[in-house]
């Protein structure tokens, strides 16, 4: 059985996500996430959806985004 690189349990339907910046072993999405997703900038959520990006900074949304001074995203025109 594999061992998941976050909670450490031992679990035979581990998964592998690859990287181009390396690789790890999962025994669930939300362990992956927490692993891999990008955190927002304001709020410090882990961003699992498209989220925004500016001046490379990652935002989970408009609202953090304008909250941090950033103008011209918005989540709908």
């Amino acid at each position: 059985m594999a061992r998941c690189d976050v909670c450490g349990n031992d679990y035979d339907k581990c998964f592998t996500v690859k990287t181009p910046a390396g690789s790890g072993t999962f025994d669930s999405f939300e362990c992956a996430i927490h692993a891999l997703a990008p955190t927002c900038s304001h709020c410090h959520c882990r961003i699992i959806g498209h989220g925004a990006e500016h001046d490379g900074k990652f935002y989970c949304c408009a609202h953090c985004a304008k909250q941090s001074g950033i103008v011209g995203i918005d989540d709908r025109i």
